[in-house]
């Protein structure tokens, strides 16, 4: 495993990600449930705060309910706000992917001489 803060950091990058995206996907799936409390992922600040500690391992993820207002059956999702989450959460992912990837292309590349 590459352990330098740089890989570290995308690589705690991908599994705050990667929760945001299962957290969102259950958000979504219970639209409908009378009185579901939408749940929130933060990880972003954790991150920062580590990587400017040098120690990006040490990133906490955490989720949280949503303090949206309920609206009329009793949960408080909002569909439109679900998917531009999923879409961004996405996005960011294929981003932090490919930095991985051409991180380790690198060193594959050096390695080989």
């Amino acid at each position: 495993m590459i352990d330098d803060v740089a890989s570290v950091t995308l690589q705690q990058a991908v599994s705050g990600l990667g929760i945001r995206q299962q957290v969102t996907a259950n958000n979504i799936a219970n639209l409908e449930t009378p009185g579901f409390t939408a749940q929130n992922v933060d990880f972003e600040s954790s991150l920062a705060s580590a990587v400017a500690a040098g120690d990006p391992a040490a990133t906490a993820i955490t989720s949280s309910n949503s303090s949206e207002p309920a609206g009329v059956t009793g949960n408080n999702e909002n569909l439109n706000d679900e998917v531009v989450t999923a879409t961004k959460t996405g996005l960011q992912q294929k981003l932090i992917t490919g930095a991985l990837t051409s991180e380790y292309g690198l060193i594959n590349t050096v390695l080989k001489g």
